[in-house]
């Protein structure tokens, strides 16, 4: 594991955070005691389920600081460990991330895991299957009892390499989270994950602020991305020139696509999300794209070509209307067209609307999000505790 670096702060004491946290998660506890007692159960432990989750794939950081609203000591976003630590429902969760956190070299510290793992391409796919195998020794040596792993999916849902490890299919793995409209999702061992922001390029978690939701904006709309060749990118582009309506719109075309963002472009970018009031989300490998997440931090309404992209993703047992069933089940409140022709339309009605009137929206926009937010940690509390907890029926 070449990605193994030596802690170097030995007197560094990882628990000093519970302190902190204590009193945070005593009213957690108390608030999850009366939700317990309304729903009239006689038996009020406190937690009785301590789950670790180790994140070793970027989205790893959007589930654990944007949807469980989790802290990370050491906050440096380079350090080579960090973790936190938080009560909700019945269950204790601690959260491990960085360089630093390899098989055999922490301490597993729960009789159950959530692995966090990117399987987008071969050498992830890789990657990933060492962190199953090590977590399959410690499931056979009776280290740990339950496996769930959240996995960011291939772009086409060509995740077969996973299939095996599913208990359903004679391996260990429980549960089985995973982004994309994968085809094999049926709300009782797989589930549907948001795509989230891009955490591997620092995207932050943004505070709604009084300005965000009440300043007028300067754009219409934005567009900054790459133009893959012969796409409905390039339509897109043809479509905002041909009206002179990129000069109400702030567009920064690229032809190649870069991993990383440099800090200006990354600060244009987060301006022209807080500067527009539409963001274009124009379908690249897959419909579902960071971007629709990072609109919405911002309260810039996603405006998104909702058609299926090539590949194996789509229909699956319990959703017909794909793309972006789990955005669409949610009630996501964003625009969805099939083409950007309709783009003139919407930017025209865009013109006459008040800032009044677009008040209102970024304000239900973002209350949207939050509840979003707020409803994904509730089921993914909600399953752990179903799937990991002995059932009270004897």
């Amino acid at each position: 594991f070449t990605d193994h670096v030596a802690l170097g702060n030995e007197e560094w004491n990882p628990w000093d955070a519970d302190e902190k946290n204590e009193l945070a998660a005593s009213q957690q506890r108390y608030e999850a005691n009366l939700k317990m007692i309304k729903y009239g159960r006689s038996h009020l432990e406190q937690t009785s389920l301590r789950v670790q989750i180790w994140g070793k794939a970027a989205i790893g950081l959007y589930l654990w600081q944007h949807i469980f609203g989790g802290h990370l000591e050491p906050a440096d976003v380079i350090a080579q460990w960090r973790e936190g630590s938080q009560n909700a429902g019945k269950t204790y969760f601690s959260f491990l991330t960085g360089p630093s956190v390899v098989p055999g070299y922490f301490s597993v510290e729960a009789e159950h895991v959530v692995l966090v793992l990117n399987g987008r391409e071969p050498a992830k796919v890789a990657y990933a299957t060492q962190w199953l195998h090590y977590a399959q020794t410690l499931m056979e040596t009776r280290k740990i009892q339950h496996v769930a792993v959240v996995l960011l999916g291939n772009e086409q849902c060509n995740n077969a390499w996973i299939q095996p490890y599913l208990k359903r299919n004679g391996g260990f793995v429980n549960l089985l989270f995973v982004t994309y409209d994968y085809a094999f999702v049926n709300e009782e061992d797989i589930f549907q994950w948001p795509l989230g922001v891009a955490t591997y390029r620092n995207f932050p978690f943004v505070e709604p602020s009084w300005s965000m939701l009440h300043d007028p904006r300067s754009y219409l709309c934005n567009f900054l991305g790459t133009v893959y060749k012969n796409s409905s990118r390039e339509t897109l582009i043809e479509i905002l020139k041909q009206d002179g309506l990129d000069k109400l719109c702030w567009i920064a075309a690229r032809e190649q696509w870069q991993p990383q963002e440099t800090n200006e472009s990354f600060k244009n970018y987060q301006d022209a999300l807080l500067q527009s009031d539409l963001t274009l989300c124009p379908v690249g490998i897959n419909t579902e794209c960071y971007r629709i997440y990072e609109a919405c931090s911002y309260g810039s309404l996603p405006v998104i070509e909702d058609v299926m992209t090539p590949g194996d993703c789509g229909n699956s047992s319990v959703y017909h209307s794909a793309p972006l069933q789990l955005l669409k089940t949610m009630g996501a409140p964003f625009i969805f067209i099939k083409n950007w022709k309709e783009l003139p339309a919407i930017l025209e009605k865009e013109k006459k609307m008040s800032l009044q009137e677009k008040i209102q929206r970024r304000k239900k926009l973002l209350e949207w999000y939050r509840n979003f937010k707020a409803w994904m940690r509730q089921k993914f509390i909600n399953i752990l505790e179903n799937s990991f907890m002995p059932s009270d029926k004897g």
